[in-house]
C-alpha cells in the first residue's frame, strides 16, 4: 500500500474531499501495484479550482493537473482520469520493453 499526502492552498481539506480522493486513487491502485507515494495539492483562486497530483513509481514520476470553474470534485475527477491514462501508457511501455523479439541469424 502507498501513502497519499493531501495539501491545500486557500482550501480547507475537508473529510469529504479526503474521502473522494482516497476513493479515486483506490481505483488507480488497481491499474498499478507499483505506486509508492502520491502527493495531491488542491488550490483555489478567485474563480477556479485546481487539483494537482504526482504519483511516484519505481523509475518514473507521473504528474497531472486539472482545473474546474465549478467544483473541486470535478477537477479531482479530471486529474485522476489523466493519471489513469499516464499509468496505462507507462505500463504499455514497460511491457513492450521486456518482450523484445529475438532475431535468429
Amino acid at each position: 500500500m502507498y501513502t497519499i499526502n493531501i495539501t491545500g492552498h486557500h482550501v480547507d481539506v475537508t473529510p469529504a474531499l479526503k474521502d473522494h480522493i482516497n476513493e479515486k486513487f483506490g481505483k488507480l491502485s488497481r491499474l498499478s501495484d507499483q505506486i509508492t507515494t502520491v502527493q495531491v495539492t488542491l488550490l483555489q483562486d478567485s474563480n477556479e479550482q485546481k487539483a494537482e497530483a504526482t504519483i511516484h513509481l519505481p523509475g518514473k514520476d507521473l504528474f497531472a493537473a486539472a482545473v474546474s470553474e465549478d467544483r473541486l470534485f470535478h477537477a479531482i475527477d479530471s486529474m485522476v482520469d489523466k493519471l489513469a491514462r499516464q499509468i496505462d501508457k507507462h505500463k504499455t511501455k514497460q511491457s513492450a520493453g521486456h518482450h523484445k523479439p529475438t532475431v535468429a541469424l
